[in-house]
C-alpha cells in the first residue's frame, strides 16, 4: 500500500495527466464523430445532424462543449433569403486533432473492423500515396511502436506516479 505522499502524488498526476484532460474535451462519442465530420468540411448544424443522425439537443450540447473547449469556433453566416445561422469551424486546436482521429481510425480498423474491413484510407495530396499514423524521431524516421516508451518529466507529479507504476509492474511480473 502506498504511503500518503505517494497517494497524493498519484492523485496530482491523474488530475494533471494530459490524456485525462484531453478526454474531458474529447471523451464523448459524439464529440469525436462531430470532429470527424468537421475535418471533412462539414460546418453547419443541419449537415452534422443529417450525417450523424444525432438528436438536435445532443448536437447543440456537443457543439457548445467543443466551442467552449476552443476546438471549434462558432461563426455567423446569413444565406440569402434565410435567417442568420451559425456554422462551426475548426480552430487550430481542432485542426491539431487530425492525427488523433487518424490514429483512432487505424486502431479501429485493426482491432474492431467492420464487415468491410478498412473503409477509409489517408493519402498524401502531392502524389496520392497512402499514408499511416506512426511515431517518428526528430529526423523524421519511423520508430517501431515497441521501441517507444513514456518517461516522466523531472519536477512533475508524474515522477512519483511512474515510480509507483514501476513497482506495481514489477510486483505483477514477479507473480507470473
Amino acid at each position: 500500500m502506498p504511503d500518503a505522499d505517494t497517494r497524493q502524488a498519484e492523485t496530482a498526476y491523474n488530475s494533471t495527466c494530459t490524456i485525462a484532460r484531453s478526454l474531458e474535451v474529447l471523451g464523448a462519442r459524439w464529440n469525436l464523430l462531430i470532429l470527424r465530420e468537421a475535418h471533412n468540411g462539414i460546418t453547419r448544424f443541419a449537415d452534422f445532424r443529417e450525417l450523424l443522425g444525432i438528436a438536435p439537443d445532443v448536437l447543440s450540447d456537443r457543439l457548445a462543449s467543443l466551442v467552449e473547449a476552443g476546438v471549434l469556433e462558432k461563426r455567423r453566416y446569413h444565406p440569402a433569403g434565410e435567417r442568420p445561422r451559425d456554422e462551426y469551424v475548426l480552430t487550430q486546436r481542432g485542426t491539431d486533432l487530425k492525427l488523433v482521429l487518424a490514429a483512432l481510425q487505424e486502431w479501429g480498423d485493426r482491432h474492431v473492423p467492420s464487415e468491410f474491413g478498412a473503409t477509409v484510407t489517408r493519402r498524401r495530396a502531392s502524389d496520392d500515396a497512402e499514408v499511416h499514423v506512426a511515431f517518428v524521431d526528430a529526423a523524421g524516421r519511423r520508430v517501431p511502436d515497441d521501441e517507444v516508451y513514456s518517461t516522466p518529466r523531472a519536477g512533475t507529479p508524474a515522477e512519483r506516479f511512474f515510480g509507483r507504476r514501476k513497482d506495481l509492474v514489477q510486483r505483477a511480473e514477479a507473480t507470473r
